[in-house]
């Protein structure tokens, strides 16, 4: 079975097998192979002192979508224009991702929707900068938003015509706030069960920042999509969710590579889609993240997903990798264990369709840790920032 081994978090078990099978095939040997988008965007909510990890401060995480793209693209190998901003501890999780496409031979396509620095990798540029905090109540201009839900359907109606499934990675410093806001406009209660790259996420800062945006816009959950993601979104949210609602909508297989992020996308997706197609929908889209998403203590993302289900009547299909870090030898490895950085730029989808290409979670820590040494000696040569020395493990 497709599913075997595979730890689903929520959805229909038939569906699952479905869904899982689909992709497997797709990547197996002679399959139609996979379709992996990296949404790049930004927000001025990432500045927000204590909000992120996601570089150790917020001019540092300016850069953090820039050079998370030139990782996945280059290697670890390769210098790359852009350092990776030093972490409070642990890798970036584009390491992850990016030996996984390595070895899968996919071909990511990058897409610039409003990073505050541009990647100098091949890439497509659609940005105008990134979003308002999102505290401002306008955080998206209506019209951008209007703009962006378009693009983000043809793009999903063109991708549906080629018929292979599509991963939809993302990397947004202070995405995770943005995705609580969206989720708790669209009348989700998410206070208290949105993680973050912080090891332990700042819910208390998170909830004033919604309220205050919430407040601000004159919002009164549950709200309308294009309003919720004009006054609290980010840009990434509203591509992503014109493409899964137009993609689910014609029967295409898709990946929402991620955690509370994905949930946020796959929610704004099932608002904007009238109810008779919502099972479709659901029976295409699944959220796949990582086991520390999955079993941190201070989220729920099962608990997150068993409310998307109350609000729209279904529960939606998700899946945590089994990918752990335990034996590595790398210290910013195994600083996921602890507690940090978790997930980001794919990487829990990616190590999900690693196992159901067939490929063992143990091969793929070991693969990730050759990619960490090769990245730490390649950092030592060329830009040692790229490195802090990890924490005392408490």
């Amino acid at each position: 079975m497709a599913c075997a081994g595979v730890h689903r978090l929520s959805g229909d078990p038939l569906l699952a097998e479905h869904w899982c099978a689909r992709l497997a095939a797709a990547v197996a040997p002679g399959g139609c192979g996979c379709r992996v988008l990296l949404l790049l965007a930004g927000t001025e909510t990432a500045a927000v002192s204590g909000i992120s990890a996601a570089g150790a401060t917020p001019a540092s995480r300016r850069r953090t979508a820039a050079a998370d793209a030139e990782l996945l693209l280059l290697g670890p190998a390769q210098p790359r224009p852009h350092a990776l901003p030093p972490l409070p501890a642990g890798v970036s999780p584009a390491l992850i991702s990016r030996v996984v496409v390595e070895e899968l031979a996919l071909a990511p396509l990058v897409v610039d929707l409003g990073a505050p620095l541009a990647p100098t990798v091949p890439h497509l540029h659609l940005g105008q900068g990134p979003a308002r905090c999102l505290s401002s109540g306008a955080a998206l201009a209506p019209d951008r938003v209007a703009r962006l839900l378009a693009l983000g359907r043809r793009w999903g109606e063109r991708l549906a015509v080629r018929g292979a499934p599509v991963l939809l990675a993302e990397c947004v410093p202070g995405g995770t706030s943005t995705a609580q806001a969206v989720l708790e406009g669209l009348g989700v209660p998410a206070a208290g069960l949105v993680s973050g790259s912080l090891r332990r996420p700042a819910h208390q800062l998170k909830a004033r920042l919604v309220r205050s945006g919430l407040a601000a816009a004159g919002l009164h959950p549950p709200a309308p999509a294009a309003a919720v993601l004009a006054a609290v979104g980010d840009p990434m949210q509203v591509v992503a969710a014109g493409l899964v609602q137009a993609a689910g909508a014609a029967g295409l297989p898709l990946l929402l590579a991620g955690g509370s992020q994905m949930a946020a996308v796959l929610a704004l997706a099932l608002e904007l889609t009238p109810p008779p197609l919502r099972p479709r929908l659901l029976a295409q889209a699944a959220v796949a993240t990582t086991a520390w998403v999955a079993g941190e203590r201070g989220s729920d993302l099962s608990s997150l997903l068993a409310a998307i289900a109350q609000r729209w009547g279904q529960a939606p299909l998700a899946f945590a990798a089994g990918l752990r870090f335990v034996d590595c030898l790398s210290p910013e490895l195994r600083d996921y264990e602890r507690g940090y950085v978790k997930e980001g730029v794919g990487a829990g989808g990616l190590a999900l369709l690693w196992e159901l290409s067939g490929r063992s979670s143990s091969a793929l820590a070991i693969a990730c840790d050759q990619a960490c040494m090769l990245l730490r000696s390649q950092a030592q040569a060329f830009d040692a920032s790229e490195f802090n020395a990890s924490e005392p493990a408490v």
